[in-house]
């Protein structure tokens, strides 16, 4: 059995009859879990074991767990920061900063995999023009060279612990205000004025890029539908003039950003015909069922099995993971951004 282009949720922390119906049924080719899902590392573990004993080849397993606002496991996990701390210091101490990011990218990876996750949906490289909330210090910095020499280092970091990196929210969700969970977002500036939200793209593709996802973005002097679902966006830019040969992953289509483009079904269709490899509709079962009843691609495409198969984690999960030395130095490091600098009282001369 091949891997379809849906990745869907799971109700809880176990697998439970309808999930197990759900992960069964060929047009679903992945998981994406969520803080309902997780309890402890060992149940985590369990979770991620029965998943991937549903099916041959197993489904791809997948998380949000950037750090900051956005990090689904927490209790047993690493604290991990923000974007924006990681990047705070990248114009004056460079060589630190690139190197405290690839930390940050390896634990956060090698965290994941010792406890059976595929990947996590991170970097974020959107730049940080102090306009959106969704994004905020999500975001590494508002130079673009800076956000791509971290994200580089950061997926550098991701890669060593056997992880394929996503950029996210192809072209950029940074410059616009709406939350694209609540609204869809409309950027009108044109292609010209958008180099640099491309810049990050350009580096990470060099360098081996493996996913990319789209976000419910509205550039309407590029075209009129969302970057997500837009073929213009994904075939023609994406895949024509950046020459990006990975997996395509949409945003969430179950978020209003996509609404706009009729209901899921349509939605579903038209991201799958603009060129996405993966369609994640999560967080409404009931949309999950709509789809699986009514989306009937063509056969798989043999290509578009291949980049979604690169996004499985590559190598020997971690053994033993926190009892090497090489996790407690990153756990130092990274718990050291949590610490204020030590407060220095000056005697003034009277």
């Amino acid at each position: 059995m091949s891997l379809g282009p849906l990745m869907v949720d799971i109700a809880g922390t176990e697998l439970g009859a309808e999930d197990r119906r759900l992960l069964a049924h060929p047009l679903v080719g992945g998981v994406l879990l969520f803080a309902r899902n997780y309890r402890d590392p060992r149940q985590l573990t369990d979770l991620t074991a029965s998943i991937k004993a549903m099916r041959t080849p197993s489904l791809l397993i997948a998380v949000d767990q950037e750090g900051g606002r956005v990090q689904r496991f927490q209790e047993g996990f690493t604290k991990l920061p923000a974007a924006r701390t990681l990047g705070r210091h990248i114009l004056k101490e460079r060589h630190a900063a690139l190197e405290l990011a690839q930390t940050a990218g390896w634990l956060m990876a090698a965290e994941l995999r010792a406890v059976g996750v595929d990947f996590s949906f991170a970097p974020c490289v959107d730049l940080d023009y102090g306009v959106s909330e969704i994004i905020g210090d999500r975001a590494f910095h508002r130079d673009a060279d800076a956000v791509a020499a971290l994200a580089a280092a950061y997926m550098a970091g991701m890669r060593e612990a056997g992880m394929a990196a996503t950029a996210k929210h192809f072209p950029g969700h940074g410059a616009v205000a709406a939350d694209s969970h609540l609204a869809l977002p409309v950027d009108r500036r044109p292609l010209v004025d958008l180099e640099a939200e491309l810049r990050p793209y350009r580096v990470l593709i060099d360098d081996h890029l493996s996913g990319v996802m789209a976000a419910h973005v509205v550039f309407p002097r590029i075209d009129a539908h969302p970057a997500s679902l837009s073929a213009r966006w994904i075939g023609g830019i994406l895949r024509g003039e950046l020459a990006f040969h990975g997996c395509v992953f949409a945003d969430d289509l179950s978020m209003a950003g996509a609404a706009a483009c009729g209901d899921v079904v349509a939605r579903a269709r038209q991201s799958y015909a603009a060129g996405c490899d993966v369609l994640p509709i999560c967080n409404d079962r009931a949309a999950v069922l709509a789809v699986l009843e009514h989306f009937k691609p063509a056969a798989m495409n043999p290509a578009s099995q291949a980049r979604i198969m690169h996004m499985r984690a590559r190598g020997d999960a971690p053994a033993a993971l926190r009892q090497s030395p090489r996790w407690r130095e990153a756990v130092a490091r990274i718990e050291s951004l949590a610490v204020p600098p030590a407060l220095v009282l000056t005697a003034i001369g009277r």
